[in-house]
This record gives C-alpha cells, sequence and structure tokens, in this order.
C-alpha cells in the first residue's frame, strides 16, 4: 500500500469514528468516572512516544471543554504496585471542577503494574452509586483484563441492577481482536466501543464520551445507521501558524467552540458546536457567530464570522505561533529523550509540565524551558517564529547511581526496604549541614543525580554510613555505603520495656541509654560493641540485666529470662 492509499484510508476510517462520536449518539452524563488504565504496558509506544504520553496530553487536552455541570470523577489501576491486582484507587472522587485536579493527577502517574478492568469498572459504578442514580463509566484501557475476571459477565450485571449505567470503552492502541473482548462491557450497558489507534483519535473518544452536553443513552439493539447525505456547507473555517502560511488542516491540537454572537459582538450563551480538527466545513443556521478557537489548550483567538442565506462564509484564525519539539537529555551524545526527565515550559502567563519527549505549540516570542532529572536542573530561553518548527536538545547534566549496602566492609550485603539513602553534598553549610540532593528507601533502588563530588549516606536502624562519590553526565555506577553493624534480637517474656544501654560508663559511672522498645521482643541494628540489655517488668518484679555483644555483620541473639 502507498503512502497516499493510507493516508486516505486512514482519514475515511478517522471520518467515520468521528461520525459514531456525533453528539447525538454519544454524549457525556452528568455523572461520570473516567477509568484509566496506569499498568506497565503504557510505556508501550504509538508513533515513538509512550501511550501514557499521549495519554496525558490528550487528556489535558479534552478536559477544559468538560461542561461546568458534569460531576466528574477519576479512577486510576495498576499506578502503584506491579503485581496487585488490587491496586485500584478513586483518586478523584466525580464532583464538578474537577477538570485541574485531573489533569494534575494524570501527569504524575507512573504505570507500573496489572490490568484489573473489570474490578475497576465495578468500583466506578459503586463510587457513582449506580443502583440508585444515573451514571456513566468511561474505560481507558491499552490492555485486555490481567486479574481472571469476566467483563462481560460485569456489564450484564450492571446493567441488570443498574438504574440508568452506561460504560463506554476506549481501546487505546488494542488490536480489532483484542477489541473484541473488551467491547462487550460496552455494548452490554447500551454504550459504545472505540478503537483509538493513535492521539488523534483518542482525542475524538474522550471528546465524545467525556467533553459532550449531557448524554442520551443508545438502544440495547444495535441501529442501522443512515446513509450519510452529502452536505452543502455553508460555513469554511481555516487555522494558520502564520500570516499568509499553509492551513494546519487535520490536527486534533485545535479546539473549536463555535458560539451565537451577541448583541455586544462577544459569545452568547452556550457553544454550539465542538470541533477538534484544525479547519473543518460545516453548516449552520443564517446569523453572526463567534468561532473561540484554542491551540493546546494554551493559545486563544477569537474570531467572528456571520452567514447569509446563499452564501458561504470563510473565517481564518492566525495563531501567529511555532511549533517545538524539545529532547531532554543527559548528555548533548545521547540521541533519544530521557522519559524520567519533566520539562516544565512557560511562556505568558501560562506554564505546564511534560514528561520525557516535549512537542507543543508556543506563541512567537520568548519561551522559558527548565529540565529536571531528579535533582539535576537545565534552564533555557528559546526564541521561537511564528511557522516555524523548533527542534532543541535540553541538556540536563545528570547521572545514575545504584543504591547499596553493607553491614562491614566487604562483608553481608543488607538487603532491606528500610534502609534510607540520601544523596549529599560533601560540603557543610555554617550550621554544619549538608544540602540534599535527593533521597529514596531500599537496597538495590536508584537515584539520578547531578554531576559532580556527592556523598551517599545510609541509614538503618541506629547505624549510618557515608560513602564519597564522583559521577559524570550519562554515567551509572554502584556505590556502596558502609553501615558497620550487627543485629541485636532481643526476647524477654512477660516484660514490659526493653532498654539497651551501652557497657561502659562515663566518668560520672553512667551508662548511655541507646534505644528503648516497649513489648517482649526487640530486634534493631546497632554499631559493633558491648552493650547492657536492661528488661523491666509491671508490679514489684525486680529488672533484669544480660550483657551482650555486637559485632559487625554478626546477629546476636540475648534472651532475658
Amino acid at each position: 500500500m502507498t503512502d497516499k492509499e493510507s493516508s486516505v484510508r486512514f482519514s475515511a476510517a478517522f471520518a467515520l469514528l468521528l461520525s459514531i462520536l456525533s453528539p447525538s449518539l454519544v454524549q457525556a452524563a452528568d455523572r461520570t468516572i473516567v477509568v484509566l488504565d496506569a499498568s506497565g504496558s503504557m510505556w508501550g509506544q504509538i508513533d515513538g512516544r509512550s501511550k501514557i504520553e499521549i495519554a496525558r496530553e490528550t487528556i489535558g487536552k479534552v478536559l477544559p471543554s468538560v461542561s461546568k455541570d458534569t460531576e466528574l470523577g477519576l479512577m486510576v489501576y495498576g499506578h502503584r504496585d506491579k503485581g496487585s491486582c488490587s491496586d485500584i484507587e478513586l483518586v478523584v472522587p466525580p464532583a464538578k471542577g474537577t477538570e485541574a485536579e485531573i489533569a494534575n493527577v494524570v501527569n504524575g502517574i507512573t504505570p507500573k503494574g496489572k490490568t484489573p478492568l473489570t474490578q475497576a469498572v465495578r468500583e466506578a459504578a459503586e463510587a457513582l452509586k449506580y443502583t440508585e442514580e444515573k451514571a456513566t463509566v468511561v474505560l481507558v484501557t491499552d490492555g485486555l483484563e490481567t486479574c481472571q475476571a469476566d467483563p462481560c459477565a460485569l456489564a450484564a450485571e450492571l446493567e441488570s441492577k443498574g438504574v440508568d449505567f452506561t460504560a463506554h470503552v476506549v481501546g487505546f492502541g488494542l488490536t480489532e481482536e483484542e477489541g473484541k473482548k473488551v467491547s462487550c462491557l460496552a455494548e452490554g450497558t447500551g454504550g459504545q466501543y472505540f478503537q483509538a489507534s493513535d492521539a488523534s483519535q483518542l482525542v475524538a473518544a474522550l471528546a465524545a464520551t467525556v467533553a459532550g452536553p449531557p448524554m442520551v443513552k443508545q438502544p440495547a439493539e444495535p441501529v442501522e445507521q443512515a446513509k450519510p447525505v452529502q452536505p452543502e456547507y455553508n460555513t469554511v473555517l481555516e487555522s494558520r501558524l502564520s500570516e499568509g502560511g499553509p492551513p494546519i488542516g487535520e490536527s486534533s491540537d485545535i479546539q473549536w467552540k463555535i458560539f451565537k454572537a451577541g448583541a455586544n459582538g462577544e459569545p452568547e450563551g452556550d457553544y454550539i458546536a465542538l470541533e477538534y480538527k484544525g479547519g473543518y466545513s460545516a453548516t449552520y443556521p443564517a446569523g453572526k457567530y463567534i468561532a473561540d478557537v484554542m491551540l493546546n489548550s494554551s493559545i486563544e483567538r477569537k474570531v467572528p464570522f456571520e452567514i447569509k442565506d446563499g452564501e458561504v462564509a470563510k473565517a481564518s484564525v492566525n495563531f501567529d505561533a511555532g511549533y517545538l519539539i524539545i529532547t531532554p537529555k543527559r548528555t548533548p551524545q545521547d540521541t533519544a529523550a530521557d522519559d524520567n526527565a519533566a520539562v516544565l515550559i512557560g511562556f505568558g502567563d501560562y506554564s505546564t509540565t511534560y514528561y520525557g519527549l516535549t512537542k507543543f505549540y508556543a506563541p512567537a516570542g520568548n519561551v522559558s524551558l527548565k529540565g529536571t532529572i531528579g535533582a539535576a536542573t537545565a534552564e533555557e530561553t528559546v526564541a521561537v517564529k511564528a511557522g516555524e518548527t523548533l527542534e532543541h536538545d535540553l541538556v540536563i547534566g545528570s547521572g545514575v547511581i545504584d543504591n547499596k549496602a553493607v553491614y562491614a566492609e566487604g562483608g553481608l550485603a543488607v538487603d532491606s526496604s528500610e534502609v534510607f539513602f540520601e544523596i549529599l553534598s560533601p560540603q557543610k553549610d555554617i550550621n554544619g549541614d549538608r544540602k540534599s540532593f535527593g533521597n529514596t528507601y531500599g537496597t538495590g533502588t536508584k537515584l539520578d543525580t547531578p554531576t559532580g563530588d556527592f556523598i551517599l549516606a545510609a541509614k538503618l536502624g541506629l547505624v549510618r554510613g557515608e560513602t564519597p562519590f564522583s559521577i559524570k553526565a550519562g554515567e551509572r555506577k554502584d556505590v556502596t555505603v558502609n553501615l558497620n553493624g550487627g543485629v541485636i534480637a532481643i526476647t524477654a517474656p512477660g516484660a514490659e520495656k526493653i532498654e539497651i544501654y551501652e557497657a561502659k560508663k562515663d566518668i560520672q559511672g553512667n551508662q548511655k541509654i541507646v534505644a528503648t522498645a516497649f513489648g517482649t521482643e526487640y530486634t534493631e541494628t546497632v554499631p559493633p560493641g558491648d552493650y547492657i540489655v536492661r528488661a523491666s517488668y509491671e508490679g514489684d518484679r525486680a529488672q533484669k540485666d544480660m550483657p551482650a555483644t555486637v559485632k559487625a555483620a554478626e546477629r546476636t541473639e540475648v534472651a532475658v529470662q
């Protein structure tokens, strides 16, 4: 198939999808929860971009169009635990005006786990009180059920018990065969299944299910679609990035809201049409209108136009903007964007954050860029010209260290999720404190690190160690901290309190207390040395002391009888 044939076939398929998504058939309900797939497969790529990146951008683009009367919520699965089928969370309860909160939450999601989509839809329906009130769930999934549940059986249950329940399913990147295995969730509840193979189709699906006017539920049985009638257009709308430049054409980055014009020349009432295209043709009744046009949800233009009987009205908007492709990387030699990088962009009063490869439109002028990978940062300002595509590398000098710890030099490695690792500056400030450049828990973890000289500190229980290290941009190295500690395990049947003291007395004859615990058992990591273990009891029972010696990388068990 030639590129031209492929393009024609895709355009026809996309046009058919948009006709299916017509607001007269599928429109957003008053109370809706979007169930978002955040399983590990969302790191898969479409056209060179991860699916989670596309979902973040698309959701941020569509949410501003949600009706102010819609109560919208967000449920996510697979975002906290790699192997759990119960990793489902209602992160934003359904309410009016939640769009900004939802966009912010989605931007911070890191896909990890499984795909318990059936249970997630069930919990979303229950959160909407589907047995008592009208409710809609929009499931966006890039995979099939992985937790031994039956989405088709759930559809039948929800349809039979619900007052007016509808589920729409967006198969993001699914094959046609895979789509058949989840479409029953929609078909069984009077909803629709949407095949979204790229960003444009995902925008169209979410615009129809989330951002449209109040919903009219479909009949349970499929209805044969009437053959389309070739319209006679009386309105042609176009957009350009620069004066005299070519029309943008098919692009879901542009949102058109068409309003009737009031007596003062401003938009009047609610919008009568909503489109996500660079330009399009349509038929509207004769009269005066205002097109409110948004590019990337950040650049807004308003264009008045008038339709007269027997004439074709034409309106064109000039965004006076350019297109930027920012590649954040750790070294100038890197060939691909770093997915761990956050890129904060800003122009005028607008700012937002992207992750990894960053593509966006900006008005002509200066655009500020701030890239971060862990504690490493880079800031630049780039000049944008109207109509140009600017490709720019944002180099964020950073390396990676793999955190390790041992109980003794050359000895047993520590395997614990409780070890606290922190990157510190080698120099202390006037108060004797060191600046922190990031921290985490657990051996075997990693930390993104700025370039230069640092100290990796580790703490477990009552022991702490430090190791100096140096790192270059793009470098990854193991850094091991010697904790110089051993484990003391104490049992004291019947005790109310257990205390550990240093065996050595100071000049006044006092012993320094090391640790205190309440109960009959206590296990702690402590520095090597001689100790006194003291057990205290309720009532008149006397305290008991036991000597103990702890060696590095060894376990000492003490029983106080």
